[in-house]
């Protein structure tokens, strides 16, 4: 079994394209649109193979960080502790929210927490 990719519901379709592509050198898809639904999305493709569909549709908002229930994030391994601390400190020196870390976890992992534009959690890991 693989998981085929992860979807996230997103309120700026194009902002979080642009954050994804910038910062973890995804590859996006032409924009599905479908006028009847108002459903607009994009696929992510990222180094490899993974994959994140982004997702937009009048009338959904995601609801508020705190009252969630589901995913609680999505890590990314880059693949070194320097590497982590290297976009720790890029994204949170262009004003995303650090969370927490770099640090060593309790079972071991080396690891920050950041927000995405829309708040939503990644974990930066080795």
């Amino acid at each position: 079994m693989k998981i085929e990719h992860v979807a996230i519901w997103v309120k700026d379709l194009e902002a979080m394209k642009t954050f994804y592509v910038k910062y973890f050198n995804g590859h996006a898809n032409s924009k599905y649109h479908n006028k009847d639904k108002k459903f607009e999305s994009y696929f992510l493709t990222f180094d490899g193979g993974a994959r994140l569909e982004i997702m937009c549709q009048s009338g959904i908002d995601k609801p508020d960080q705190d009252d969630r229930m589901g995913w609680a994030h999505i890590a990314i391994s880059l693949g070194s502790k320097e590497a982590v601390n290297q976009m720790t400190g890029r994204l949170h020196n262009d004003g995303y929210r650090l969370v927490n870390g770099p640090r060593v976890t309790g079972d071991g992992y080396y690891e920050s927490v950041i927000e995405d534009p829309e708040g939503n959690f990644l974990e930066l890991t080795v």
